[in-house]
């Protein structure tokens, strides 16, 4: 049996420091809702994510339960506060700043995780701080090198997890004393409750983006009846959004986890709570821009970056939960799959109409699918063999 494993509340204070970056995202988005912009927030975050990323495995594995772990947690945290900062300039003046941010965030990943795993840190913890020093390089130029240097970063991230896994399957051992356990079998050894948990609670702190964008959007705007339901209709997009996933899915991917074999969640963790939750998380911090720069225009034609911004990111955001819940099993799909389209509809009611009307349509996709999936009781998540064979699905094993 498991031991419980909670998520302590310097874990939390961590998220709510890295959900800064997301939030100075959604204000670089909103001031520049063009492909340049958008680019740019999407390279940016993938590279953020993907520490955060590291560092919810490693508390998972290395808890914050001594006064050096927290010191050095904390000094993370201090450096991701940072990268937030230089964010709207991490592609200009900030570049620097952000990469210096960056690769203190690397260093202190890799020092704290030498803890569980010895000499073997180094088979992941050097393709970080390359991707950190491609990233540092990166604010010294600007145009193509830049952007190029950037997609390097990224390139090394998505290399990594495949070195990994051969390193693993080599039988390299973390540490020469203890040669029957190798890096990828600590990677692997992570406990469910706690990985679903932590990133379920960086979720809800995303989603309360939603909610500030709602309040930064009506400003000093006064309080008048349309302002006030346009309010409410951001909320109820978001609370459906948030319906999905903590009252459909959370439980029930908690019990996946718990029913594959420890040596099996790495992957299965990086599929569903790092390549499915980047959309995800994208999705809210961009539907946020829309709300940012809808709210204050409401009974206006919008233009088409607001429009797509609202529509796209609650795409974005179903197309990421459909990916999760392919990855563990769950089911049905076909009721997001048709909200996710009739989503992207809706951007001809925004510039066609008005904004008010669009969020009238997203509200009413998003509550429709949610009441038309209710009406099936959730399926049980598969157990003993039937995980088995999703988990190799996903594993290739």
């Amino acid at each position: 049996m498991e031991t419980e494993h909670r998520v302590s509340t310097l874990e939390l204070f961590f998220d709510l420091v890295f959900v800064f970056t997301i939030t100075q995202l959604t204000v670089l988005l909103a001031d520049d809702l063009t492909p340049r912009g958008a680019g740019q927030v999407v390279l940016i975050f993938t590279v953020l994510f993907w520490m955060y990323g590291g560092y919810a495995h490693l508390t998972n594995q290395v808890p914050p339960d001594r006064t050096v772990r927290r010191v050095l947690l904390m000094l993370a945290m201090g450096a991701f506060m940072v990268c937030a900062l230089a964010v709207p300039t991490a592609f200009g003046a900030g570049g620097v700043a952000f990469g210096l941010g960056y690769l203190l965030v690397v260093l202190v990943h890799g020092a704290l995780f030498t803890q569980a795993h010895g000499r073997g840190v180094l088979w992941f913890a050097l393709p970080n701080v390359l991707c950190a020093l491609a990233v540092t390089a990166a604010g010294f130029f600007d145009g193509l090198p830049a952007w190029g240097l950037w997609l390097l970063a990224l390139l090394l991230q998505f290399v990594t997890p495949v070195v990994v896994q051969r390193v693993a399957a080599s039988g390299v051992a973390a540490e020469p004393e203890v040669p029957e356990q190798t890096v990828g079998d600590r990677l692997g050894g992570m406990n469910a409750a706690h990985l679903v948990e932590r990133h379920g609670l960086l979720l809800i702190i995303v989603f309360g983006e939603s909610v500030i964008a709602i309040g930064i959007g009506v400003g000093s705007l006064p309080l008048s009846a349309g302002i006030a339901g346009g309010a409410f209709l951001a909320l109820t997009i978001a609370s459906a959004m948030w319906w999905m996933y903590f009252v459909r899915d959370e439980g029930r991917a908690e019990e996946v986890f718990a029913h594959t074999p420890p040596e099996r969640r790495f992957k299965l963790a990086m599929a569903a709570y790092y390549y499915a939750f980047l959309p995800v998380l994208l999705g809210m911090a961009v539907f946020a821009a829309g709300v940012k720069k809808t709210i204050g225009h409401l009974g206006e034609h919008l233009h088409t970056g607001p429009a797509v911004a609202l529509a796209g990111g609650v795409a974005l955001y179903l197309a990421g939960n459909l990916v999760f819940r392919a990855v563990l099993g769950l089911g049905p799909a076909r009721y997001r799959a048709t909200a996710l389209v009739l989503a992207l509809a809706t951007v001809a009611v925004g510039t066609g109409w008005t904004g008010a009307g669009q969020l009238v349509a997203l509200a009413v996709v998003l509550v429709c699918a949610v009441v038309a999936e209710g009406g099936r009781s959730p399926a049980a998540p598969a157990r003993g063999a039937a995980t088995d064979s999703v988990t190799d699905s996903v594993t290739g094993s």
